[in-house]
């Protein structure tokens, strides 16, 4: 089916076309001083939409993402996957390292995506956040600063120890990681103890930081749908 613009004067150019009752967006977030690819897709009568925030060396096409973005649109969620650096960010800071662990920076862009987001999708979807690694430490950062306005929280594998305010985070959260990854398993365990909201730890067995375990990342996905099923609802 061909591509048709999905409507007129959007940022970006935004196109879209049905896929399986799921409208798939190619996008330009704005993000403040920059524009991140992306990509949206929101299946039929959504019950939310779960931007997923990617961890160092990661992004959208990240196969582990795609897998689980696919799991939760068919449980009834929109899915946003987006690359927190431009092309010429991710080229210039290949071997430095120094904005993918600029959290701040991270946590502000993706900020700002959340808002560019609710804007240019159906209004009053609930909004949450997906997080790995490094990425989930931008999240709880964002969750932190936005309050309310994040439905909920989920972290694969995640660094809370590079984020700031733990204790301020409001939105349900779920912290997952692999009962075989040390040092994550012990931050995780540590952060849990921090976080003041209605929160969940779940530890896969014998799974390591990258779930490449047989099972061990159907059970991420599980486990992620579930909770964004529970807390992650169009307001009454």
């Amino acid at each position: 089916m061909n591509e048709v613009p999905a409507s007129a004067g959007r940022e970006g150019g935004i196109m879209t076309r049905p896929v399986d009752s799921v409208l798939a967006s190619e996008v330009r977030i704005s993000a403040g001083d920059v524009s991140l690819d992306g990509e949206i897709r929101i299946p039929d009568q959504a019950a939310g939409i779960v931007l997923f925030v990617h961890g160092s060396g990661s992004g959208r096409f990240s196969p582990r993402s795609v897998f689980l973005a696919e799991a939760l649109r068919e449980h009834g969620f929109g899915t946003v996957l987006f690359d927190l650096l431009t092309p010429e960010e991710e080229a210039g800071d290949f071997e430095a390292g120094r904005l993918r662990f600029d959290i701040d920076l991270l946590a502000e862009r993706l900020i700002r995506a959340a808002g560019w987001v609710a804007e240019n999708t159906p209004p009053g979807l609930p909004i949450g956040f997906f997080g790995a690694s490094t990425g989930a430490a931008a999240a709880f950062v964002a969750a932190s600063y936005l309050g309310r306005e994040v439905g909920a929280v989920a972290s694969r594998g995640g660094r809370p120890d590079l984020a700031r305010a733990l204790e301020r985070i409001v939105a349900p959260t779920l912290l997952i990681v692999g009962g075989d990854d040390g040092g994550a398993l012990a931050l995780n365990r540590s952060a849990f103890e921090r976080l003041a909201c209605e929160k969940r730890l779940h530890v896969v067995p014998r799974a390591g930081h990258l779930f490449e375990e047989p099972g061990a990342l159907a059970e991420v996905a599980r486990e992620a749908a579930g909770w964004f099923t529970r807390h992650l609802r169009m307001p009454a």
